[in-house]
């Protein structure tokens, strides 16, 4: 035996331990579905308008038409000013000398100010918000858009610092120790004092679940067998998470303000401190650290829960390349360092980038479509569903390149033909930006599982982090995209739909990993066209059958 694969086929794909650690790693992943996106409901913006202090002696008529009015960023309508009012002085003395508005007193004529006395906001739909609560709206509504992107910089930093700790510290220790810094940063941010605070602390909430996603994806990926390993990669992982981000707009319908909802967050995610001990580290990394023992005992764990007798001697002589590149300490320089390597690295960082900005993009985007905000933010997760399914079928029995590929480029023409919807047609343009939601999802659920595959064990988490990292450039300035709808509400769309597109253009330079083993050294990955590798990954005979039965039925868990 040369390979993982072969030492561990006597525990089957399906036993009781790998439906533990299927549906305990899926389920830690649900928190992350539901803070991540968090941020629509924390941090949207209210109706509002300029205040008007009560103790100033108004007539009714001068108080309602104190807020001048202007058009519509996109559109004819005319609507109440959200930062200027009539000057305050002014219309006291209008109102004073008992003037009407129209009528003795044309409008249009007289001065306007800020809004010197603050905000008023509406609460039908809030009670309160960050926007509301630090008035975080005209001459500060660039605060707005740089809540998300800090947040996204804590994701970036986590994506960059928790790969290379997972290398080399482990999976398991690296995903419960950023579980535990989301849901302790969440909790203090329910008391920050000002928006500073609270983004400082989202930058670091950013940070663990950005983490510990990444560590729970690689540890799945790892112990998991082929078969049920394409499951969870492509469908598990991303349905929970599809599942995380439902639950947020029915909780947040019930709980409005923005503190307690964060509070609640928090709170439930004490409720996962159990699978310490449950939930094992992964064999494959300890042998790639030449931990040998401690991967057979976790083998033989498994091989009790799954009532089957293991075989005497497990790991020896097992992955002789593995055992001698274990004592080489791998980091973020061997993603760059050979051609093949830093060819397939640099084109999966332009295409992690283009994904993630569609994603999320789209994602925040969902307060400002027509109609109900918990509504809509709901049909969005809802989407996802069918979309994680989707993308399971297409890896199951598709080539990963051409699922990613044509998924990318159907997402861009979707987001693309929304500008040619008259505005009249609301409703349809809203069914257009969920059909290319549904395809940048499907997108998004391929490129992780993808990049597993391409990378070896001794670098994979790496890889994934730093892919993951490489993305959060996109992520940090999507929410700048979705600013542009103050200039142009055709803009966003039309610079999304064509990188998307092009980007779809650009993944089917990628090497295919579909039917192939999992690498475990840098000599094993697969060649991006016009690289050599000098030492071919061949599979073995077991590797051969299992692929092909692989190809013949799949597992449903």
């Amino acid at each position: 035996m040369n390979d993982y694969e072969d030492a561990t086929a006597f525990l089957g794909e399906w036993g009781r331990f790998q439906q533990q650690v299927f549906f305990l790693l899926c389920l830690s992943i649900v928190p992350n579905g539901f803070m991540g996106m968090s941020i629509v409901f924390v941090a949207d913006t209210p109706p509002h308008r300029c205040l008007i202090p009560a103790h100033v002696n108004l007539t009714a008529a001068w108080r309602n038409s104190s807020i001048p009015m202007e058009e519509e960023s996109h559109g004819d309508a005319l609507v109440p000013s959200k930062c200027a009012r009539y000057k305050l002085e002014d219309v006291l003395s209008f109102s004073n000398r008992g003037l009407l508005p129209g009528v003795d007193v044309n409008l249009s004529n007289v001065p306007t100010e800020s809004c010197l006395d603050g905000w008023e906001y509406d609460k039908s739909m809030y009670i309160s918000t960050i926007v509301s609560e630090w008035d975080l709206v005209c001459d500060d509504r660039w605060k707005h858009p740089l809540t998300s992107s800090l947040y996204f910089c804590g994701v970036l930093t986590g994506s960059f610092v928790s790969g290379q700790f997972s290398d080399r510290y482990g999976r398991k220790i690296v995903l419960f120790i950023t579980m535990a810094v989301q849901t302790v940063f969440t909790f203090i941010q329910v008391f920050s004092s000002s928006w500073t605070m609270f983004c400082a602390m989202f930058f670091v909430v950013g940070f663990g679940l950005i983490s510990n996603y990444v560590a729970a994806f690689v540890l799945g990926t790892e112990i998991l067998g082929p078969r049920v390993r394409t499951v969870f990669s492509t469908a598990g992982a991303t349905l929970f998470f599809g599942a995380g981000y439902m639950l947020l707009p029915l909780f947040a319908y019930f709980v409005r303000d923005w503190r307690m909802l964060l509070l609640g967050q928090a709170l439930a995610s004490f409720l996962y401190v159990p699978l310490w001990w449950y939930i094992p580290e992964s064999p494959r990394w300890l042998l790639s650290q030449g931990r040998v023992e401690d991967a057979e005992a976790i083998v033989r764990d498994a091989a009790k829960r799954n009532k089957i007798e293991p075989p005497p001697v497990i790991f020896n002589p097992l992955q002789k390349d593995l055992q001698c590149e274990k004592r080489k300490a791998h980091n973020i320089c061997d993603l760059l360092r050979s051609r093949n390597i830093r060819w397939i690295s640099v084109t999966l960082w332009l295409v992690w980038n283009t994904v993630t900005i569609g994603y999320f993009a789209l994602s925040l985007n969902t307060a400002n479509l027509h109609g109900n905000a918990y509504f809509n933010c709901f049909l969005s997760a809802v989407v996802e569903m069918p979309a994680y399914a989707l993308s399971w079928v297409l890896f199951r029995w598709c080539s990963r390149r051409l699922s990613l590929s044509s998924s990318l480029v159907m997402a861009g023409l979707f987001l693309l033909f929304i500008q040619l919807i008259p505005a009249n047609l609301i409703y349809l343009a809203t069914t257009l930006e969920m059909m290319g939601k549904f395809a940048v999802t499907i997108a998004f659920s391929i490129v992780y599982a993808y990049t597993a595959e391409l990378y070896p064990t001794v670098v994979r988490n790496t890889a994934v982090g730093t892919c993951s990292m490489a993305s959060r450039i996109g992520s940090i300035i999507a929410p700048y995209f979705i600013y542009l709808r103050s200039y142009s509400i055709s803009l966003p769309y039309i610079l999304m739909g064509s990188i998307t597109a092009l980007s779809g253009l650009l993944s089917l330079l990628l090497p295919e990993s579909y039917g192939m083993p999992l690498p475990d050294t840098i000599s094993h990955m697969q060649n991006f066209p016009g690289c050599c590798q000098k030492t071919p990954y061949i599979p073995t005979h077991t590797e051969e059958q299992e692929h092909a039965a692989e190809r013949k039925s799949p597992v449903d868990p």
